[in-house]
């Protein structure tokens, strides 16, 4: 191309090339600007970019990994994506929630486990949601027995451990707890020249050791209140001696040296109840009482409930009767006397109580009293037997009406017998008064474990008295003993005149049961005393008797309104019995969990080790578990 052709090329270009226009050019570049963000969506806001992220926890984020090396940047940022994850799905469950339905449907009920062979307890939960909480508080737990698969196989405590016979309970807050228990201070020492004699009724009563046991498992020492030695020490079977002959009890003395006392010693009063062979018992009419208000409605409490009366059930004979009354707003019968054969209809009027309502308690007693009114006749055994969990709320108005009630009928031959159930709102008190007055015993069913113990293995124990209104009276002889204190039965205690008073209400004894009294007695002379001799009365009394005192027991035969008397001298000689020991070592674990100021530095070990000695038999485990419980408590005792 020579220079000619490049200008007419130039020529060319410049003629088609337009005249610039400022204005026109303004006018583009404002719509282009405009398009631009229409398209790009930032009308708000500028776009975020890695080096200047909007949120807070991302900029941070991004800091952090600029910061580390490339080595640990890597580790770190996987870890992230993880939190991510979790961040995302937590946001997701927020904004998404499922949905619940608040319709109650049936749920078919397991069947009752065996004490021995099954560890732990599931209960049946009507509602969905129920269901899903129960599931999340129960264990599953697998089948196991101490040797074997025999159902008589005693339970294992072994390697598999005691707790495995929960049913764990919805421990409350403190804030919402409001359980009230049966409970006073400890009995203070007395001086035998100025107080020689001790009164009091027997307790055949086990709830404290359940709620004891209930409250360790969860990780809390036991209120003190909670905690009654005699109920504890009470709570285990012993081998004394059996009554010979016609006697309904055979009572058995010991004295030994003070574990927690070298000065001291023990002087432990036991009476064993006679056990009549089954066939000689007479037809059992049984009236469940059953709350069924609000405060029911949990695992550990109807539910459990049901399992441990299907427990029951298994143990009854063909003359037998069962009838249900239920409370909650309003009482009322779900069950008419019904022959203990016919399992299927008491099951099935079992698997409808749910649970809903306030807690008409005195109703419920009418109602279930009328029940066993027309059931009885003449040789038969009749009791009430009712399952809360103590929270009577409704148609209390006058207590002390209640309680005539309740004894007139005890009177006319119809016992009542309380069982707890569950946590937060257990009303020990209530129950304590409700089966005293009522000539029966009361108990706390904290596992499946403990139904076993109380409706299956001392079901004779728990429904057939042998001996009503049993008292003890214990008169120390001032020339060998100079102090003495009786260990727990704060609440049974008795004045001195109570004692041939037939009148006064006492304590029932049933078939097989054991009862234990333990006093500790400072000889004479024993560098041990802990008062002062008397500046102007003669503190020392001198006598010509060897003996350490003179025991007195008054019982009455059921269904009779004169008591007998049995009476028997305590003497230095009475060699320890072979439960003597380990009785004296729950003795211990009670007052260690009351914080008593008599133990002077005997420990935890040395409850521990003392019990350890003395386990003797032990066929169901009872005794192994009360040592667990001791390092539990040994563990969370933090006084």
């Amino acid at each position: 191309m020579n220079d000619d052709d490049l200008e007419r090329l130039k020529t060319v270009m410049r003629a088609a090339t337009p005249v610039p226009d400022d204005a026109k050019k303004a006018a583009n570049l404002a719509l282009a600007r405009k398009s631009f963000e229409r398209f790009q969506g930032s009308k708000d806001a500028l776009r975020q970019t890695p080096d200047r992220p909007e949120t807070g926890l991302a900029r941070e984020l991004g800091k952090m990994l600029n910061f580390l090396s490339n080595r640990v940047a890597l580790a770190t940022s996987t870890a992230i994506v993880a939190l991510g994850a979790v961040m995302l799905l937590s946001i997701g469950v927020a904004l998404d929630p499922p949905t619940i339905s608040a319709s109650r449907e049936a749920v078919t009920p397991e069947p009752a486990l065996d004490y021995q062979a099954q560890a732990g307890a599931t209960a049946e939960v009507r509602s969905s949601a129920g269901r899903a909480s129960a599931e999340r508080r129960l264990q599953a737990l697998s089948p196991t027995t101490a040797s074997g698969d025999s159902d008589d196989a005693p339970y294992a405590m072994g390697e598999i451990g005691f707790e495995r016979h929960i049913v764990e309970p919805s421990w409350p807050s403190l804030e919402g707890n409001s359980e009230e228990f049966a409970s006073a201070g400890d009995n203070q020492v007395k001086v035998t020249a100025e107080s020689p004699v001790s009164t009091f009724s027997i307790d055949v009563d086990t709830v404290s050791y359940s709620v004891v046991r209930s409250s360790l498992l969860n990780g809390y020492l036991p209120p003190v209140e909670a905690v009654r030695v005699e109920e504890m020490i009470n709570y285990f079977p012993y081998a004394h001696p059996a009554p010979d002959g016609d006697a309904p009890f055979q009572p058995t003395v010991s004295v030994s040296t003070t574990p927690w006392n070298a000065g001291t010693k023990l002087v432990q009063v036991a009476i064993q109840g006679a056990l009549p062979e089954i066939e000689d018992r007479p037809p059992l009419n049984l009236v469940f009482l059953i709350d069924t208000s609000g405060s029911m409605d949990e695992a550990d409490k109807l539910p459990l409930l049901k399992q441990s009366f299907r427990l029951l059930l298994g143990q009854l004979r063909p003359e037998d009767e069962v009838a249900i009354v239920t409370y909650a707003g309003s009482a009322g019968q779900v069950l008419d006397p019904t022959p203990a054969p016919d399992r299927s209809t008491i099951h099935a009027a079992l698997d409808l109580l749910e649970a809903g309502g306030s807690t008409a308690g005195q109703a419920g007693l009418q109602q279930a009293y009328a029940t066993a009114r027309g059931m009885t006749e003449d040789g038969e055994v009749t009791r009430v037997i009712l399952a809360t969990d103590g929270d009577f709320n409704v148609g209390l108005s006058d207590p002390e009406k209640l309680k005539e009630f309740i004894q007139r009928q005890a009177g006319n031959g119809a016992y009542l017998s309380v069982l707890g159930f569950g946590r937060g709102n257990l009303d020990d008190a209530t129950m304590q008064a409700l089966a005293q007055n009522g000539n029966g015993t009361a108990a706390y069913i904290d596992t499946l474990g403990e139904a076993r113990k109380v409706l299956v293995d001392q079901l004779s124990g728990a429904l057939y008295p042998i001996a009503d209104d049993v008292k003890i009276q214990v008169e120390f002889n001032p020339a060998q003993i100079s102090e003495y204190r009786l260990i727990g039965y704060e609440t049974r205690i008795l004045r001195r005149e109570d004692f041939n008073n037939d009148a006064v209400d006492a304590g029932e004894i049933g078939a097989g049961h054991s009862v234990t009294a333990i006093y500790e007695v400072t000889p004479v002379g024993s560098p041990a005393r802990l008062t002062d001799p008397l500046r102007y009365q003669a503190d020392e009394v001198t006598s010509s008797s060897d003996e350490l005192g003179f025991l007195r027991l008054r019982y009455k035969s059921p269904g009779s309104t004169t008591s007998r008397l049995i009476e028997q001298p305590i003497t230095s000689d009475l060699a320890p019995s072979p439960e003597a020991g380990f009785a004296a070592a729950i003795a211990g674990f009670g007052q260690l969990l009351r914080g008593s100021s008599y133990l002077g530095d005997w420990s935890w070990d040395d409850a521990i080790a003392l019990a350890n000695a003395n386990r003797g038999d032990d066929p169901y485990g009872y005794r192994a578990e009360a040592v667990q419980l001791m390092r539990l408590a040994q563990g969370l005792d933090q006084r």
